[in-house]
């Protein structure tokens, strides 16, 4: 038995010395061109993406898909670079909907000007929001970031 332990030690301490320890922040950034021009062929709506952000946006999830309803949703989420997250969210589903889903708990916090366009602000139980329409469709660029950031974001999108 105490051979057997010794050997479990080893493998052990071996599986332990080739295993990366630290050395990063643990963000794992994805690429989005390929899902964002499928998105933009599929949907009945212009998809939208940042254009220009600097490279401390790292984005770390992406997705396109048809909800149960037939409604088509666009998501694209980052890290900022204050180390909060933002969310690019479209959807072609009633912008309650939305707004019920992205920014939980949400209420009405004013407006705000961007790059010419009147975005509504909400604050939610956890995330803010900022949305406008796009077509047949609604925008919310959501997430734990501040306004400020979340204004960066969508001042971007193209």
């Amino acid at each position: 038995m105490v051979l057997s332990m010794i050997a479990v030690m080893g493998v052990a301490l071996v599986a332990y010395v080739f295993t990366p320890h630290g050395g990063g922040d643990g963000v794992h950034v994805v690429g989005y061109q390929v899902e964002l021009a499928s998105a933009k062929r599929a949907a009945p709506y212009p998809v939208l993406a940042p254009a220009g952000l600097s490279d401390r946006w790292r984005a770390t999830s992406v997705s396109y898909q048809k909800d149960a309803d037939g409604h088509a949703g666009w998501h694209l989420g980052f890290v900022t670079p204050d180390g909060k997250y933002a969310a690019v969210e479209q959807s072609d589903a009633p912008k309650n909907d939305l707004l019920k889903a992205v920014v939980t708990g949400y209420r009405p916090d004013g407006s705000a000007s961007i790059a010419g366009q009147d975005w509504s602000r909400y604050q939610g139980d956890t995330y803010r929001g900022l949305s406008a329409p796009a077509g047949s469709a609604t925008t919310v660029v959501t997430g734990s970031a501040s306004y400020d950031e979340l204004g960066q974001l969508a001042q971007a999108l193209r």
